[in-house]
């Protein structure tokens, strides 16, 4: 019977220890959920500091969602038991720290601004784009627009005429027309009757376009260079134009041969001859410039001077002044502009030299060298230069100190015609003996006084092309293109009928007093 009390009583205290350890683990449950320093901190600690917490939710993101949810989450579950891995942020994943922006959502904003940023600008692809002036997609600096796609000044671009400007014309004086060569190839690629007789000076202007003034009867003519600037006068569809040397159109046929005026001057020594064009302001935005103005100059039997500025468009006249010209016999002889459209003038031996105000028409008189002046040009400094007629040389009218000087020694009896081009030189075409003078315009001293042309006869008319070459007109029957650094004759045009040009022949002149040399 002991015993048997024993094992029950045993078996009592037994049920009774598993009572008590029940109740222990009710008790635990409730002390843990309520005060553990365990993963119940972390659902707690964004809501200890809500305002903390809201703040940098509402900044970094406009949904404000990263510390409510945490809030709300908090007391409805235990992530120590779902996640044990988020038990302390602190430890685990340092981006969210309360007390600062959320670097999650900015991390995200910057991928997302990184993926659609636009592409920075790229000069040169053909488009403009921010921080672009233009953007012309080609690998040329000096054009419109540069390589760093900035604007270039009308005054500064290369190359703008090149196209225009490949042709010399000079005039055939016995015959009454003038030719139209091309300077590349040296081919006579037309021929043109022209109003009047006796043609002698031409001048081309910015669009290629020639004008030829005739001595006797006077006359004007202008011609087109671009077949798209001719004028299809019957109608018919095509442009009747000559297509060489052997093709020249009765007078008033040729749609090329824009318009023609007739000057009233009575004779040989009285007609027009001194002519140039007026270049005009471009527009600063396209640089296309605007339909130019053309002087000349004639001389009426009471040897008065008279000089006209000449609508390009149509002929007109825009408005005309008048100089003594005495003491003359001839009209005036040679004429050049300066970039503003001035005109300068100066007379056969003593006669007058002048300057025309483009605007005002006023004349002013730049006196004279000491003797017998003949060909003109006008170099860059506005400076004038003028053949010799009997061996005295060259000379050359200052514009700062209106002085005349003479350049002595210029390698034979006679400088004829005489041009600068945009290098800083002058040519001259010299006779008796037949030669090119060549003219440090800077040190205003001869280069060279002897240039050899063989095969030559009478120079008379010196102009520069585009690409730099000399021209010579020789009065018999030919022309010379000459290097400018080896003096070497690369071409000879012939089959030119009495050629007598003294002038800017090519449009080269005024293109260079309009744009600055590189």
């Amino acid at each position: 019977m002991a015993t048997n009390t024993s094992i029950g009583a045993r078996l009592g205290a037994l049920s009774l220890l598993l009572t008590l350890s029940a109740c222990g683990d009710d008790t635990s449950t409730t002390t843990t959920d309520g005060g553990s320093d365990g993963s119940s901190q972390v659902s707690i600690a964004p809501t200890s500091d809500g305002s903390s917490g809201s703040d940098t939710g509402t900044a970094s993101d406009p949904s404000g969602t990263d510390s409510d949810s945490a809030t709300t989450a908090g007391p409805t579950s235990d992530p120590s038991a779902t996640d044990p891995s988020a038990t302390d942020p602190s430890e685990t994943d340092p981006t969210t720290d309360s007390s600062a922006t959320d670097p999650t959502t900015e991390t995200t904003d910057n991928v997302t601004d990184a993926t659609t940023d636009p592409p920075l600008p790229m000069c040169g692809n053909g488009i403009l784009e921010d921080g672009e002036e233009c953007d012309d997609g080609d690998q040329i600096d000096k054009n419109a627009c540069s390589n760093a796609c900035t604007m270039v000044p009308c005054e500064e671009q290369e190359n703008g005429f090149d196209e225009v400007l490949s042709f010399i014309w000079i005039a055939n004086s016995s015959e009454g027309t003038v030719s139209k060569i091309d300077t590349e190839s040296a081919v006579e690629v037309a021929r043109y009757r022209v109003e009047g007789g006796q043609p002698s000076r031409t001048s081309v202007n910015l669009f290629g376009d020639v004008a030829v003034s005739s001595r006797d009867p006077g006359g004007v003519t202008k011609i087109a260079a671009k077949e798209d600037d001719c004028v299809d006068m019957n109608n018919n569809g095509m442009i009747e134009t000559s297509q060489g040397p052997g093709d020249v159109l009765p007078l008033g046929e040729d749609e090329c041969v824009v318009w023609r005026k007739q000057i009233p001057s009575t004779g040989y020594n009285f007609g027009p001859r001194a002519t140039a064009w007026v270049a005009g302001d471009p527009d600063p935005v396209s640089c296309q410039y605007p339909d130019p103005v053309l002087w000349i100059g004639w001389m009426d039997n009471q040897y008065v001077g008279h000089f006209l500025k000449i609508n390009g468009t149509d002929g007109a006249t825009i408005a005309e002044t008048s100089y003594n010209w005495m003491p003359a016999t001839h009209s005036p002889y040679g004429g050049a502009v300066d970039k503003d459209g001035h005109f300068y003038v100066t007379g056969l031996n003593q006669a007058p030299t002048i300057k025309i105000d483009f605007d005002t028409m006023a004349i002013t008189d730049l006196g004279n060298p000491a003797g017998c002046k003949y060909g003109m040009t006008l170099d860059l400094n506005g400076d004038i230069w003028a053949g010799a007629c009997f061996g005295e040389g060259v000379y050359y009218w200052d514009h700062l100190t209106n002085t005349w000087t003479t350049l002595p020694n210029a390698g034979g009896t006679r400088v004829n015609g005489i041009m600068a081009d945009a290098d800083g030189n002058v040519w001259g075409a010299g006779s008796n003996g037949c030669r090119l003078v060549h003219i440090d315009v800077e040190t205003k001293s001869y280069v060279n006084n002897n240039i050899p042309l063989p095969g030559c006869s009478s120079p008379w008319g010196v102009s520069i092309d585009y690409q730099g070459y000399v021209w010579v007109v020789d009065m018999a029957n030919k022309a010379f293109k000459v290097d400018p650094d080896t003096y070497q004759v690369v071409a000879e045009v012939g089959g030119l009928v009495g050629p007598y040009t003294y002038s800017d022949m090519t449009g080269v002149a005024l293109k260079s007093q309009v744009v600055i040399p590189q």
